[in-house]
C-alpha cells in the first residue's frame, strides 16, 4: 500500500515539475505573436520598434493624414510581421502620406492611399532607403485610387518594388494623373537584381491619356540595366484602360515571364523594349474598336511569345495589333537591339488592323530581325485581309503553319495557307475554329482569363473613371437674375440644365468644377448673354457640354483679349471634356483678339467636340491649343473633332494646335474636321499665322470635304514620329492650297493629299 502511494506521490511531482519547467522563460521557438492596436502616428513609431518575428501591427479605422510609414522588421518564413488595417478599406492614407518598407519577411494589407500625393518619388516603396531593402515582403489588399500630385508633370511613382522574392498582389491602382510610372521593379543594384518578385492579381485601374512621356503602367526594369536578368514574374492582372501613353507593359530586363494578364480597351502595348529571353504567354486584348488599341511589340533575343489571343485591335506602328521591330547595328544599351531567335507561336490574331514586321526600318534601324519563327498561328480579319505590313528584309523570319481566311490574299505566301474559318466564342469568351482540324492553330482552348471582378482589392468598388454626360437629374430653368450661375453652383456632377426659352443673363463668371451640359428645351431660342470677360472657365474636375444655345457676347466688356470659354489659369492635374453642338457664337467682337476657347498652359483636352453649329462676327480664334511651347512632347488635346459647322467672319484661325519636340511616346494630338464651310477666315491683321488652320506636329490629321471660302490657307507642320495626315476632298476658293511641309526629315511630305479643288 505504502509502495503505490509513493508511486502515485513521484507522478504528480513529476506532472508538477513538467508545468513548472515548461512555463519558465527557457529559449523555445514556439514564440507568441503579440497584436498591436494603434490610434495614432506616435503609437505606431513606439509599435514598430518592438516588433518581433509573428506579431501584428494594427492601423485603427480612421483617416491618417500626413503619415510617412517607415514599417521595418525582421520576421521570418512561418512568422511574418504583419502591418494591416483594423478594417479593410477604411484605413485612409491622405495628404502627404506615403510607406516605405525594409527587412525581412513582412506583410502589408489593407491599406488605402487617395486624396493626397506623396510628398516623394514613391508611394510604396520595397526600401528604406538605397541600402536598406525589403526581402521575401508582401504588400497585398492594397489600394492606391487617384493619389496623384497636383503638378501634373512632376514625376513620381505609386509602387516600386526592389531587393528580391517580394510580392504585390491582390490591389488596385486606379487613376494616375501625373508623370510617371504607376508601378515599377529597378535593378539599379545587385541586391536587386535577379529579384524573383511576382506581380500578381492587381486591378490596374484606368489611366487617363498623360499627353507626353512618362505614362508607362507597369515598368520592369531600365534600359541601363536591360542586359541584367530580373526573372519576374507578372501574372493574372487586368489592365483596364490604361491609356497613359504607347507602352502599358514596358518591359526593360531579361527573363521574365509576362503570362495571363487581360488588357482591356488599353491604347498601347506590351513591349519587350529591352532585354533577352522573356516569355509572354497566356495573355489576353480585348481592343474592341477603340482607337490605338494594340498588343505586343517584340524586340531583342531569345524571346517566347506564344498562346496569346488577341481581339479587335486598331493600333498601328509601335502600337500595332503584333509588331516585330528592327534594330539598330551595334545598338547603344539604350536605343533598339535587333530581334534575335524570337519564337512566335500560337497565338491568336483575330480582327486586328496592323501586323508590322522589321517596323521603324531607316537608316538608324537598318538591322532586321534573324533566326525567327513565326508559327502555326492564326490570323483571321472579318475583312478578310491580314493586315500584315512589311518594311525590311524578312528572310531572317520562317513562317510555318499559320492560318488565314480562305479569302485572304496573305502578304506572305509562304507558311500562311489560306483556309475556310467558322469561328465560335466559347465559354471563355473568346473565338475559336468550329474545325476540330484547325485545333492547333491559334491560341488554346483552355486558355483562363482572369475576371476583372475577381482580382484587385476585394472590399474596393471599380468604379467608372469620369462621371458621363446627362448621367445626372435633370433641372429645369426660366430666366431670371443668376439662375444660371445659381444652378451649376447647386448641380450634381452629371446633371443636365434644361433652359427654356427667353435671354438669359450671366453675370459672374462660372468657374466650373462638375460635369454639366446646359441644353436648350428648342433649339435656338434660348440666348445666353455674357457681360464679363470669360464665360466659363474650366478647372478640375469640370466637363462642359453645350447643346441649342445662342451664345450672343454683345454685352461683352469692350477689351482685348476677352476668351468666351477657357480652361483655368492654373496648370491642370485632371483631363477635361469639351461639346459644342447645334449651337450659335457669335459676336465675339468687342474690341480685338476676342478667342472662343483658349486652353491654358499644362491644360488637357480628352477630346473637343464641336458639331452642326454656327460661329459668326469673332475677331480672335475658335480653338486655341499651342500653349506648350517648351517643346517637351506636351500637347493641349488629345482628339479635336470639328464636324458639319460653319465659321464665319473669324479674324483668327479655327485651330492653332502645337505639339512640339522630338519624343514618340504619343498618339495625339488628333485633328480631325469633315463637312465644314470656313468662310472668310485667318484673314485679321494680328493673326500672325496667316492661316486658317496651324498644326504643328499633330500626329494625326484628317481634312476631308470641307469648303474654305475667301479664307488664308490650312498650314500643316510635320515634326516628330510618323505624322499621318489626309487632305481629300476639299474645296478651296478664293483660298490658296495646304501647305504642308516636313520640318525634321529631308524630302517631300508624306501627306496623303487628293481629290482637292483649288478655285
Amino acid at each position: 500500500m505504502g509502495f503505490h502511494s509513493n508511486l502515485q506521490s513521484l507522478k504528480c511531482f513529476s506532472f508538477v515539475f513538467l508545468f513548472v519547467l515548461a512555463s519558465c522563460s527557457f529559449p523555445s521557438t514556439n514564440v507568441v505573436a503579440k497584436e498591436h492596436l494603434v490610434s495614432n502616428q506616435n503609437e505606431y513609431i513606439k509599435a514598430v520598434k518592438q516588433v518581433s518575428a509573428g506579431d501584428t501591427i494594427v492601423l485603427a479605422d480612421g483617416v491618417w493624414k500626413n503619415f510617412e510609414i517607415v514599417f521595418k522588421g525582421q520576421g521570418s518564413k512561418d512568422a511574418p510581421i504583419t502591418l494591416k488595417a483594423q478594417t479593410p478599406g477604411k484605413v485612409i492614407l491622405s495628404g502627404q502620406s506615403n510607406l516605405r518598407i525594409a527587412g525581412k519577411y513582412l506583410v502589408v494589407s489593407g491599406l488605402v492611399f487617395k486624396d493626397g500625393y506623396t510628398p516623394t518619388g514613391e508611394v510604396i516603396s520595397f526600401r528604406r532607403n538605397k541600402d536598406d531593402l525589403a526581402y521575401h515582403s508582401r504588400v497585398t489588399q492594397v489600394v492606391i485610387d487617384n493619389f496623384s500630385n497636383p503638378e501634373k508633370f512632376e514625376q513620381d511613382k505609386w509602387v516600386v518594388m526592389y531587393g528580391k522574392h517580394n510580392r504585390f498582389d491582390h490591389s488596385n491602382l486606379v487613376g494616375k494623373k501625373n508623370a510617371g510610372v504607376t508601378m515599377a521593379v529597378r535593378l539599379n543594384t545587385k541586391e536587386s537584381q535577379q529579384n524573383h518578385h511576382r506581380i500578381d492579381h492587381n486591378y490596374f485601374g484606368p489611366r487617363p491619356v498623360l499627353g507626353s512621356n512618362g505614362g508607362e503602367t507597369l515598368r520592369i526594369g531600365t534600359s541601363h540595366y536591360s542586359l541584367t536578368d530580373s526573372f519576374t514574374t507578372i501574372e493574372n492582372n487586368y489592365f483596364d484602360r490604361c491609356n497613359g501613353e504607347v507602352e502599358i507593359i514596358s518591359n526593360k530586363s531579361g527573363k521574365n515571364k509576362i503570362l495571363n494578364n487581360v488588357f482591356f480597351e488599353s491604347r498601347g502595348t506590351l513591349t519587350l523594349r529591352h532585354g533577352n529571353g522573356n516569355l509572354v504567354e497566356g495573355n489576353v486584348f480585348f481592343g474592341n474598336g477603340v482607337d490605338h488599341t494594340g498588343g505586343i511589340r517584340v524586340i531583342n533575343k531569345d524571346q517566347v511569345i506564344r498562346n496569346n489571343y488577341m481581339e479587335g485591335l486598331t493600333g498601328y506602328r509601335f502600337g500595332s495589333g503584333f509588331t516585330i521591330m528592327n534594330g539598330v547595328p551595334n545598338s547603344k544599351i539604350n536605343r533598339y537591339h535587333q530581334v534575335d531567335n524570337a519564337l512566335i507561336e500560337n497565338n491568336s490574331i483575330v480582327n486586328v488592323d496592323h501586323i508590322h514586321f522589321a517596323a521603324g526600318s531607316d537608316a538608324e534601324r537598318s538591322a532586321a530581325p534573324v533566326n525567327s519563327k513565326f508559327q502555326n498561328n492564326l490570323v483571321i480579319h472579318d475583312k478578310d485581309t491580314d493586315g500584315i505590313s512589311i518594311f525590311d528584309d524578312i528572310s531572317g523570319i520562317q513562317f510555318d503553319g499559320n492560318i488565314v481566311s480562305q479569302q485572304t490574299k496573305p502578304k506572305i505566301e509562304s507558311g500562311f495557307t489560306p483556309t475556310q474559318v467558322t469561328m465560335k466564342r466559347a465559354d471563355n469568351g473568346l473565338l475559336y475554329p468550329v474545325d476540330s482540324a484547325l485545333k492547333n492553330a491559334g491560341a488554346s482552348a483552355d486558355l483562363t482569363l482572369v475576371k476583372k471582378s475577381e482580382i484587385g482589392a476585394s472590399y474596393y468598388p471599380k468604379a467608372e473613371p469620369d462621371v458621363a454626360f446627362d448621367s445626372g437629374k435633370t433641372v429645369s430653368l426660366k430666366p431670371a437674375e443668376n439662375v444660371l450661375f445659381n444652378a451649376i453652383k447647386n448641380a450634381n456632377s452629371g446633371d443636365t440644365l434644361l433652359l427654356e426659352d427667353g435671354d438669359y443673363d450671366v453675370a459672374k463668371v462660372i468657374k466650373l468644377r462638375k460635369t454639366i451640359t446646359i441644353k436648350a428645351v428648342n433649339k435656338g431660342k434660348a440666348t445666353l448673354l455674357p457681360s464679363r470677360s470669360t464665360f466659363v472657365d474650366i478647372n478640375d474636375f469640370g466637363n462642359l457640354k453645350l447643346d441649342g444655345l445662342i451664345i450672343d457676347a454683345k454685352q461683352a466688356p469692350d477689351s482685348a483679349g476677352n476668351t468666351l470659354l477657357r480652361t483655368s489659369r492654373l496648370p491642370m492635374q485632371r483631363n477635361y471634356r469639351l461639346i459644342i453642338q447645334n449651337s450659335v457664337i457669335t459676336n465675339l467682337n468687342k474690341n480685338h483678339s476676342f478667342h472662343f476657347f483658349d486652353a491654358g498652359y499644362r491644360s488637357f483636352a480628352d477630346y473637343i467636340n464641336i458639331s452642326n453649329s454656327k460661329f459668326s462676327e469673332i475677331t480672335g480664334d475658335i480653338l486655341r491649343l499651342n500653349k506648350e511651347t517648351d517643346d517637351l512632347g506636351i500637347y493641349n488635346a488629345e482628339y479635336i473633332r470639328l464636324t458639319g459647322n460653319e465659321f464665319k467672319n473669324v479674324e483668327g484661325a479655327v485651330a492653332k494646335v502645337y505639339r512640339g519636340g522630338t519624343d514618340e511616346s504619343t498618339f495625339g494630338p488628333h485633328y480631325l474636321v469633315s463637312k465644314n464651310v470656313i468662310n472668310n477666315v485667318g484673314m485679321g491683321s494680328r493673326n500672325k499665322d496667316k492661316a486658317s488652320v496651324k498644326l504643328h506636329g499633330v500626329q494625326v490629321t484628317d481634312l476631308s470635304s470641307n469648303k474654305f471660302l475667301n479664307s488664308a490657307p490650312v498650314v500643316i507642320e510635320h515634326t516628330v514620329g510618323e505624322p499621318v495626315t489626309k487632305v481629300v476632298g476639299n474645296i478651296f476658293d478664293k483660298t490658296k492650297g495646304p501647305s504642308i511641309v516636313e520640318l525634321r526629315v529631308k524630302g517631300p511630305h508624306t501627306a496623303q493629299v487628293s481629290n482637292n479643288q483649288v478655285l
